[in-house]
């Protein structure tokens, strides 16, 4: 079967899952199980916080903080996709649309192809990396010896909880750990198919940019005459055009869930490295830094992930309006040039991707991402 889209077979599992992906029959039941899921645990994780809000164990409040925040931002994911679920529809349309028209072209077909083949070996390693992610979180709790008979502590549990009720059985105590690893792993899938699908549709929009280039630089008269030139001159307005509107919909896909993100990471990339560090020197300071570790890697993979994307997308931009300056424009009909003129000038207006349509996510927001997660990390060490 030939292939109609850059996005991964995964990414359309995982959103069906979480009623993200349109036209699924069972989309409101998906949706309903996960509203109501999310906000029980998320209210079990607010009860542990009131409950220890002025216990002397940092580490635990610190670890009940970012599993809190990053179930915060599961959620808004969830909310931003099926709020702006026409504009979703749309984006897949569009992009149904550019492989139709790359399937006469065989080098655009192979410029298409080739973004959509980079996008399966990200989102299979982004997934696969969210799953060993989550488990390694939840198994040293696993394949902890726990007596829930013994009644001077609490058994401990995957997130710090705190439950309505009491554990007085083996079999319950194992089964809510099942239940919690499973439901930490698909969280995690979701996590991961959302960002993975950013870096899709960005690479896509570069795809469609690296064609477009190409149109440019080998744009010139030709001896058949005018009506050739002016087809092909509609033919990279149209390309230009509907690149940017194809931008301005991940645009409003994603702005908002970046805004939440960058947010909720800077807090969890201080609060994870607080629990690395804090473990340093103790008993189970492997364990700890194991199950912290990986957590800790991937919350700063998201943010690096949205920062490139929105570098990859100005860097494209940039090169459109380069290629347009440097093609022959000068021998073109004036007609035509003044044309080819505002594509220019369209150009200097960069495409870009937002953090809550106030700060261009860039490589050198990461930097200061990272850089205020290290100085609150050297507060929070001090106060220790």
């Amino acid at each position: 079967m030939i292939r109609k889209t850059t996005i991964n077979r995964t990414i359309e599992v995982v959103f069906t899952l979480f009623g993200i992906w349109p036209d699924t029959s069972c989309i409101s039941f998906c949706r309903i199980f996960w509203i109501i899921t999310i906000i029980i645990v998320q209210f079990y994780h607010y009860r542990y916080l009131q409950v220890h809000l002025h216990s002397d164990d940092l580490f635990n409040l610190m670890d009940c903080l970012s599993s809190f925040l990053a179930y915060m931002k599961v959620m808004t994911k969830f909310v931003m996709f099926w709020i702006n679920q026409r504009k979703f529809i749309k984006t897949l349309e569009m992009i149904r649309e550019d492989w139709d028209n790359c399937a006469d072209s065989e080098i655009n077909m192979h410029q298409t192809m080739c973004k959509a083949n980079i996008s399966n070996r990200i989102t299979n390693a982004m997934i696969i990396l969210h799953t060993l992610s989550a488990i390694a979180y939840s198994m040293r709790i696993m394949m902890t010896d726990v007596d829930v008979s013994d009644r001077t502590s609490k058994p401990p549990f995957i997130h710090k909880m705190e439950l309505p009720f009491n554990v007085n059985t083996q079999r319950t105590y194992k089964m809510i750990l099942i239940m919690q690893t499973v439901y930490v792993v698909m969280c995690s899938w979701a996590a991961g198919a959302v960002n993975a699908l950013l870096l899709t549709l960005i690479l896509h929009i570069g795809g469609q940019m690296d064609i477009l280039h190409a149109w440019l630089i080998n744009f010139a008269p030709q001896d058949s005459g005018r009506k050739h030139e002016l087809i092909t001159t509609d033919k990279i307005i149209q390309k230009h055009q509907k690149i940017i509107n194809f931008s301005k919909n991940v645009e409003n896909l994603y702005s908002y869930i970046a805004l939440l993100q960058f947010a909720s990471n800077t807090i969890m990339i201080c609060s994870l490295a607080f629990l690395i560090v804090s473990a340093i020197g103790t008993p189970d300071a492997v364990e700890q830094i194991i199950r912290t570790l990986l957590f800790y890697a991937i919350t700063n993979l998201e943010a690096f992930v949205f920062c490139y994307a929105g570098e990859y997308l100005n860097n494209k931009s940039k090169a459109v309006g380069n290629a347009a300056y440097n093609s022959t424009w000068y021998n073109l009909k004036p007609k035509d040039s003044r044309i080819l003129s505002f594509i220019i000038l369209r150009s200097q207006k960069q495409l870009t991707l937002t953090v809550g349509k106030m700060a261009d996510l860039s490589l050198e927001y990461f930097a200061s991402i990272m850089n205020a997660s290290g100085s609150y990390l050297s507060v929070m060490l001090a106060m220790q």
